[in-house]
């Protein structure tokens, strides 16, 4: 099967109210531009380098994606150009986000990272921290970041009920933040989860956008 021919099935499954991030991370540009000329304009990359790299290669319509762990020192590779940040996972790198974006005088979408995995490997803030986070007055006073809503990753597990759990878990937690009321700065409606190997599971949990690699590019 091409890029285009497995775009096209995942896209044809999807709920009209689901964003499809297509994982691009350590494939060549050739293989993106198979997935841009079949449509597709929003990519996710984990590594800030290889993404500024093919930002630059690129068409300029495209909406790059952040989803891997962000080092606080690496943001002002990407604030000039990247679309939405999805693994924010303290205050401290949202302090910088919004630092960077003051810079450029934009304003930088994120979703905040809940760590809901039964594994120590994945990051994220516990739900007190999210608390936290939220209520702090240093999170009302920023003016260049807005904060979209959550995202998480599930165990790595055969275990759909596990699965299942995980992210209705991450659900109840965004149906809970979502009635804070909204401000310039906090505007959360979507809800992050959901990979290759769960995202049907993730959708049919909540999920609003759903970030899939290996079965619109192939496996490594």
């Amino acid at each position: 099967m091409s890029v285009q021919n497995n775009l096209n099935t995942i896209q044809s499954s999807l709920p009209p109210h689901v964003t499809l991030v297509a994982v691009s991370k350590t494939w060549p540009v050739s293989d993106l531009m198979e997935a841009y000329n079949a449509g597709q304009r929003i990519f996710g990359e984990n590594k800030i380098q290889e993404m500024a790299d093919k930002h630059d290669e690129m068409p300029k319509d495209i909406q790059w994606h952040m989803i891997g762990h962000v080092q606080t020192n690496k943001v002002k590779y990407m604030a000039p150009f990247v679309s939405l940040i999805h693994g924010v996972d303290s205050l401290k790198l949202l302090v910088e986000i919004n630092r960077q974006a003051k810079r450029y005088r934009k304003v930088i979408d994120c979703l905040l990272q809940l760590h809901i995995a039964e594994e120590d490997t994945k990051f994220g803030m516990d739900e007190s921290e999210l608390t936290v986070l939220l209520e702090s007055e240093e999170f009302k006073q920023m003016q260049n970041v807005r904060v979209k809503g959550l995202m998480g990753m599930a165990t790595f597990t055969d275990n759909k009920d596990q699965i299942r759990k995980e992210f209705n878990k991450l659900k109840t937690v965004f149906d809970t933040i979502a009635k804070i009321p909204a401000t310039d700065n906090y505007q959360p409606t979507t809800l992050s989860m959901g990979m290759s190997g769960d995202y049907q599971i993730a959708i049919e949990c909540g999920s609003t956008m759903v970030r899939i690699g290996s079965s619109i590019f192939g496996n490594r």
